[in-house]
């Protein structure tokens, strides 16, 4: 669990200190502190499947509070929802992705066990 609370935070997941990250989702080959190899991760279309999942929940629960609460018109209610969706899976899919690799790291998968 501590791991995955640092790739959460987009930190290394051995140390805590680097960060897992160089760019907005390109992994960093190591750590730039301890030094941990992070390369060997396999991330792949993970962090958008379950990105795309948790926005998709909270944006269902939205248009139904909206709806009920508010009344909006349609258009109003279209456009807020599809701005919160998109600014929220941005801010999201990178920590999703830190946290993935972090997740690989402490069960040692895909080669990350390996000295």
């Amino acid at each position: 669990m501590p791991a995955v609370k640092r790739g959460l935070a987009l930190r290394c997941p051995n140390c805590g200190e680097g960060k897992v990250l160089h760019s907005y989702l390109k992994v960093n080959d190591e750590c730039p502190v301890c030094h941990e190899e992070l390369h060997q991760h396999r991330a792949d279309d993970g962090p958008a499947y379950v990105t795309i999942l948790l926005v998709g929940h909270v944006m269902g629960l939205a248009l139904h509070i909206m709806w009920e609460y508010w009344r909006p018109e349609p258009l109003t209610m279209a456009l807020t929802l599809s701005a919160i969706a998109v600014v929220s899976a941005l801010l999201m899919l990178p920590r999703v992705k830190g946290m993935i690799v972090a997740y690989q790291w402490a069960k040692r998968m895909n080669g990350f066990g390996r000295s």
